[in-house]
């Protein structure tokens, strides 16, 4: 079918009756609309997903002040996000399991609950190693949300529209990483570092009551409406079948999913980039540029923000155009944008002037926050409906321990730098900072090779739904 095919078919309604939430009568939708329950789920996943970068990013705005307080090293500091999201990828294959079988929503809800006090905690510890320890618990608590958030957008809405539904999960979750930082530096300038986190714990408890706000759909829910749209109208009224196996036997089968493979190690090596960039970048503008730590934080966070705006706009209207028109679509437009991002990066680090680095940090946001909404919808457009749960926390796993070495590593390397060569903290992180360039570009490489196989392991996914 044709794009102005397809798009004068979508002008006319297709009501059907769906058996959309157990225990409840069926629903009449419009297969035709884009979101045929609306949008107000993604919605809400984008909050919860805006909340948890928040929470974890203060540390970054406040890191100079909380560093003075306790009085510890660059690898220290880097070593915060390593063991929290260490502690999450422990957690993250079960929460899979129970994102399968479990209610997702009261999960998500709960979860969101324990960030909350556990951001009172981090602003009451008493010492180094308690606050080190509640970081730890956070991050554990953290990761559990992605599975069944993940698994719940693919049963609300079908493959055409993933990109966009990705997408406002991801721009919740990337603009929390630059409000968290400007949030952190702001608060801690005006208070101190302790304040910010008692704030931080409010808007946590308001979203885990939001988040009750959402229905739990049948599991596939969004296959079979995408089934429906083409022509089999009995689909929408299919059975999910429960997945029986033991983890590692289902782990196992799903990583046998060349696209899913692909995916997961991409995302992995972004995180990695992404991770470490975010965490750093203030501190690295106060010790290179010169700029206070109110103006570092608020400046990185400002112009991240804005970059991330205009990648997923840009992101969510390209990876949705054509997909199913044009093969392996939603992964070329993931493989051009990781490329901006990457160049984006590289002048970040090597060109220097406030100015130009602002100008790159945002041409960096745009490209890594285009591409990872597409990345996460081709990732759930190559998964089985019953194995969701359990393929998102594959993915989360490996991206968590990406992410959890960006930080360390470049902490780890900037003392060794100024330990070995005498050099300045400005000189010693900048270098630093270089070491995340080859796994950007290896992410580029990995998309560019599963472009050939999404298409047929989207069509199977989709037919075994």
């Amino acid at each position: 079918m044709s794009e102005a095919t397809r798009e004068q078919s979508e002008t006319e309604p297709a009501l059907v009756e769906v058996t959309a939430y157990a225990g409840r009568p069926p629903v009449s939708i419009d297969l035709n609309k884009a979101a045929p329950f609306g949008w107000w789920a993604a919605i809400v996943i984008a909050l919860v997903a805006f909340i948890d970068r928040v929470e974890v990013n203060l540390i970054a705005g406040a890191l100079p002040q909380i560093q003075d307080h306790f009085g510890f090293s660059d690898t220290w500091a880097g070593a915060i996000p390593t063991a929290a999201s260490v502690a999450g990828a422990l957690l993250v294959l079960p929460a899979g399991r129970l994102a399968d079988r479990a209610p997702r929503v009261v999960t998500i809800s709960v979860v969101v609950l324990i960030w909350s006090l556990c951001s009172v905690a981090s602003g009451l510890a008493t010492s180094f190693m308690l606050f080190f320890f509640i970081r730890i618990v956070i991050g554990g608590a953290g990761q559990l949300y992605n599975p069944p958030a993940s698994s719940l957008l693919a049963d609300y809405y079908p493959a055409r529209s993933r990109s966009k539904a990705y997408g406002f999960e991801r721009a919740g979750y990337y603009m929390g990483l630059p409000a968290g930082v400007i949030l952190g530096g702001a608060i801690a300038d005006a208070y101190d570092w302790r304040t910010v986190f008692f704030i931080a714990a409010v808007p946590g408890l308001l979203v885990a009551l939001l988040v009750l706000t959402l229905k739990d759909p049948i599991r596939g829910l969004g296959d079979r409406l995408e089934q429906a749209r083409t022509g089999d109208t009995e689909a929408a009224q299919g059975k999910h079948v429960v997945d029986t196996r033991s983890i590692r036997a289902q782990t196992a089968e799903l990583l046998r999913i060349p696209t899913l493979r692909g995916v997961t190690v991409a995302l992995a090596m972004l995180s990695l980039g992404v991770a470490g960039l975010f965490y750093w970048i203030p501190t690295f503008l106060v010790r290179v540029e010169g700029v206070s730590e109110a103006t570092g934080s608020s400046l990185s966070g400002a112009v991240g923000g804005t970059g991330i705006v205009i990648g997923i706009v840009l992101g969510s209207k390209f990876g949705d155009k054509y997909h199913g028109l044009k093969k392996g679509w939603r992964i070329n437009v993931s493989a051009v944008f990781l490329l901006v991002g990457a160049v984006g990066l590289t002048g970040t680090v090597l060109l220097p002037g406030i100015t130009v680095r602002s100008a790159m940090i945002a041409l960096a946001c745009i490209g890594f926050a285009a591409a990872i909404p597409n990345m996460t919808a081709a990732n759930a457009d190559v998964l089985p409906a019953n194995g969701r749960g359990m393929g998102f926390a594959v993915l989360t796993f490996l991206v968590t321990l990406g992410g959890s070495a960006g930080p360390l590593l470049i902490g780890v390397v900037s003392t060794l730098l100024a330990e070995t060569f005498d050099l300045n903290k400005a000189d010693s992180l900048q270098y630093a900072m270089l070491v995340l360039l080859p796994p950007l570009f290896i992410c580029i490489g990995m998309a560019a090779k599963i472009r050939h196989t999404y298409d047929d392991d989207a069509a199977k996914a989709l037919a075994g739904g």
